[in-house]
C-alpha cells in the first residue's frame, strides 16, 4: 500500500475528485478525515470506509475550519497530509458578473484553501514527511471564456502553492498542486446541463482535449496519491497538469 498508517485530511470529500481521492487513499492504507459542507453526503462517504471520519465544515468560515481541522487532528492523532479539493465554478460573462459572485469564488477556491493549510500547519509541522496537495485547474493556466473569476482563482491557487512550498520547506512540508482538466464531476455536469445545448457543449468540451474524452475523478485521485506518497519525496512547488492534453494543445 502507498499510504500505510498515514493520516490525511481531505476537503470537498463528499463528491467528485475529493470523494474519489478519499476512497483511493483509504484503499492505500490511510486514515482519512473528510471535510465538506454537505453533512449528509460526507457522512455517507465516511460510513462506506473502514477508517474515515466526517467533519462538516464550510471552508469559507475561517473559525469553523480551525475547529474542524483541530477535531480531525485529535481524532487521527495528528495529520500527515492535506488535500484541498473543495472548489466551486462560476460561468458568467464578465459584464454581468457581480462583485459578490467574484468574492464567493475566491472565498472558496483561494481563501478556503489558505485557511485549511493554515489551520493544519502545527499538526503538519510535527512530521518529517508531511505534504499538501492543492487542487487548481487547467483553467488557471489556460483561460476559458465566461470564467474570469474561476480562472483567476485557480491561477492564484497555483502561485499560492508555489510560494507556500518555499515558506514550508524548512519544516519539511512539501506543497504541490494538481491542475485537472474536464473531469466528470457534479460541478462539470451542472455547467454542461445549464448550457443552451448540453450535447453540443459536451462535444465542445471533448474537442478541446487531445485525448477526446472527459476524464474521471479517479484519474486525478491517482495524481494526488503520487504527490502525497513516498514516490514524490523530492517534489515540491510542482504543478502537475492532468487534463488529457488541453493546456499544451
Amino acid at each position: 500500500m502507498k499510504l500505510p498508517n498515514r493520516r490525511i485530511l481531505i476537503t470537498g470529500a463528499a463528491s467528485g475528485i475529493g470523494k474519489a481521492t478519499a476512497e483511493l487513499f483509504a484503499r492505500e492504507g490511510a486514515q482519512v478525515a473528510l471535510l465538506d459542507r454537505d453533512g449528509d453526503a460526507v457522512s455517507t462517504v465516511a460510513a462506506s470506509m473502514s477508517d474515515a471520519r466526517a467533519h462538516v465544515c464550510d471552508v469559507t468560515d475561517h473559525d469553523a475550519v480551525g475547529k474542524a481541522v483541530a477535531a480531525a487532528a485529535r481524532a487521527m492523532g495528528g495529520i500527515d497530509g492535506v488535500v484541498n479539493a473543495a472548489g466551486i465554478d462560476l460561468i458568467r460573462d464578465f459584464a454581468t458578473m457581480t462583485p459578490a459572485e467574484w468574492h464567493r469564488v475566491f472565498a472558496v477556491n483561494v481563501t478556503g484553501t489558505m485557511s485549511v493549510c493554515h489551520a493544519a500547519l502545527d499538526a503538519l509541522s510535527a512530521n518529517a514527511t508531511a505534504s499538501i496537495v492543492n487542487l487548481a485547474s487547467g483553467a488557471g493556466l489556460f483561460p476559458i471564456a465566461s470564467r474570469t473569476a474561476y480562472c483567476a482563482s485557480k491561477a492564484a491557487v497555483v502561485m499560492f502553492s508555489k510560494a507556500l512550498a518555499v515558506d514550508l520547506a524548512p519544516s519539511n512540508i512539501r506543497v504541490n498542486v494538481v491542475c485537472p482538466g474536464a473531469i466528470e464531476t457534479p460541478m462539470l455536469r451542472s455547467g454542461i446541463d445549464a448550457a443552451e445545448d448540453p450535447p453540443g457543449m459536451q462535444e465542445a468540451v471533448r474537442n478541446r482535449v487531445v485525448l477526446k474524452r472527459i476524464g474521471q475523478p479517479a484519474d486525478i485521485a491517482a495524481a494526488i496519491l503520487f504527490l502525497t506518497g513516498a514516490d514524490s519525496t523530492f517534489a515540491t512547488g510542482s504543478t502537475l497538469v492532468v487534463d488529457g492534453g488541453r493546456v499544451f494543445h
